[in-house]
């Protein structure tokens, strides 16, 4: 039964308790982010797939934030009472210390068996989401950004470069686009001007070039009687260039990481023990 000590105790843990958490779990989410920082910028990620990896990530965190929170919030309480004098009080009344700690450690029991349940049913789940999450963040490539005077290469089988954008980056000028497809070769195409835009769906990039020229070297290049190399001009020339494989466009199944043992729980992992000794 819980006398009216019990309950001011638990009043005055109750708001340090839930700021303590939520301070050390967004400390600990930090300083996730921190060693991923690099493998985060300039993939194209969406808000959505940032509130996304938090919410796993945060989840994931949870067994470590609580014991924490605990601790910090039973000194801070215990701190309050003692600098108000509420303690010399307690213990005027001939209150023992274990007494009017009573509370405070079968709450500390509630929150361990909660702790319990969330790390074998929750904890598995939300590691196999973040861990497949952050794979294919990891291993995205970068999103597309074209700059001044620089080669891109990042397209499969191209390397662009425009020596002027204009300030609403359409219009492009001084294009070169190098095709890699045959190192042997040396095809190119060179333009004055052009326009440039992304499409709808983010999946391919399309150049409107004008007044240039396209150069292709075709035939054998180790026999110079059967090659040659034709020089073609152009008023207009269209070229489209696929994006798919730029930024976190894909997303790998969940069952990809589905037999690693940190995603299990602890009737699976018994499963997988009894299995292992037979």
């Amino acid at each position: 039964m819980f006398t009216k000590l019990d309950k001011l105790i638990l009043r005055s843990f109750a708001g340090p308790f839930i700021a303590t958490f939520f301070i050390t779990l967004l400390v600990l989410v930090m300083q996730f982010f921190w060693l991923y920082i690099d493998d985060f910028v300039g993939k194209g990620l969406g808000p959505g797939v940032i509130l996304e990896f938090i919410g796993y990530q945060s989840a994931v965190l949870v067994p470590l934030a609580l014991p924490l929170a605990m601790l910090l919030s039973s000194l801070m309480t215990f701190g309050n009472m003692g600098e108000n004098f509420e303690l010399v009080a307690i213990k005027s009344a001939g209150i023992s210390l274990l007494r009017f700690m009573r509370p405070l450690f079968l709450l500390s029991i509630l929150v361990s068996f909660i702790a319990f349940l969330f790390s074998n049913y929750v904890i598995p789940v939300a590691n196999l989401k973040s861990r497949t999450l952050l794979a294919d963040i990891v291993y995205a490539k970068p999103a597309f950004d074209l700059r001044e005077g620089v080669f891109y290469d990042r397209i499969g089988g191209y390397a662009i470069k425009i020596g002027q954008k204009e300030s609403n980056d359409s219009v492009i000028r001084d294009v070169i686009i190098y095709e890699q497809g045959n190192l042997l070769q040396d095809n190119f195409v060179m333009a004055k001007s052009g326009v440039m835009r992304v499409t709808g769906n983010k999946r391919f990039l399309e150049m409107h070039l004008r007044d240039g020229w396209r150069y292709q070297e075709r035939g054998n290049p180790f026999d110079a009687g059967n090659n040659e190399y034709i020089r073609t001009g152009f008023k207009t020339y269209t070229k489209q260039f696929d994006l798919g494989t730029l930024g976190f466009t894909n997303r790998t199944a969940d069952s990809v990481n589905k037999n690693n043992e940190r995603m299990f729980s602890m009737r699976q992992l018994n499963r997988a023990i009894d299995s292992l000794q037979r």
